[in-house]
């Protein structure tokens, strides 16, 4: 055996000395226990956290309804109810919305499917009070004045349609800031708080 073959078998030992080493370094040295503790885990992912949602918000269509009048099949007047797309971000409560647009009146698409109003183009709403136990609906006194007896208990029914639908506090009626439980020249009687049976005496 020469000189070469030597140094060749003492670095090929060497080697395996070294590999042997490491081998059992990786084998019986104890390895760190990571405990959930130590782990974060996040709750989105990275991408959910970084990027918005491409999907737009759907928001659920709302309606009222408001009371107007019309015709039936047999030709009687009735008492129609008219859908109105509601939106509680712009119009605020339902109540409002509705006794606000029933005093305006039925739009020219609704005139045109047969509805009309017998409250006066004239009438106002000076301003409805929401509070924790009742509505307090102020109007001004065009809204009993002129038609006669029949034209005012026809806006009247209305009115208490409208708010009985769109509301579940007593609703009462007031008139330039009083309250109305005689109205028009007739002296029509309104049990309160707003009823289906508020002007039956």
């Amino acid at each position: 055996m020469d000189k070469n073959q030597k140094i060749l078998l003492i670095f090929i030992g060497l080697c395996m000395i070294l590999v042997l080493g490491v081998v059992a370094f990786n084998v019986f040295m104890p390895k760190p226990e990571i405990k959930p503790d130590d782990v974060e885990v996040s709750k989105r992912s990275t991408v959910e956290q970084e990027l918005p949602s491409d999907k737009p918000e759907i928001k659920t269509k709302e309606y009222v309804n408001i009371y107007f009048i019309g015709k039936n099949e047999h030709n009687e007047e009735v008492y129609k109810a008219v859908k109105r797309q509601y939106s509680a971000d712009v119009d605020g409560s339902k109540l409002k919305f509705s006794v606000y647009a029933l005093v305006n009146g039925p739009k020219p698409e609704e005139k045109q499917k047969g509805v009309y109003s017998e409250i006066p183009h004239s009438a106002q709403v000076i301003n409805i009070s929401e509070q924790h136990d009742r509505v307090i609906v102020n109007l001004n006194s065009s809204f009993v004045n002129g038609g006669g007896a029949d034209s005012l208990y026809k806006r009247l029914y209305q009115l208490i349609k409208t708010v009985k639908l769109n509301s579940d506090l007593p609703v009462y009626l007031y008139i330039d800031g009083q309250k109305a439980d005689v109205v028009g020249g007739e002296g029509i009687i309104i049990n309160q708080p707003l009823s289906n049976s508020s002007l039956e005496n």
